[in-house]
């Protein structure tokens, strides 16, 4: 079984990204499912921003 969990990074400081991570059932990252295209200049907006590819995602997969 595999989760999928938001993650915000900051390689450099003030600068941004969101992610989204497939982890096992131990927690364990496994791979990258998305990410974002440009950074943020806050961790609230990268938050946001990571908010709503997670629930796009949620959606696509209860389309289907």
């Amino acid at each position: 079984m595999t989760h999928t969990k938001l993650i915000v990074r900051e390689p450099v400081a003030g600068s941004y990204f969101w992610a989204l991570i497939e982890s096992d059932a131990n927690g364990d990252a496994v791979r990258d499912v998305e990410t974002a295209e440009k950074d943020f200049d806050s961790y609230e907006a990268a938050l946001a921003a990571g908010t709503r590819a997670l629930k796009r995602l949620v959606e696509r997969e209860h389309a289907h």
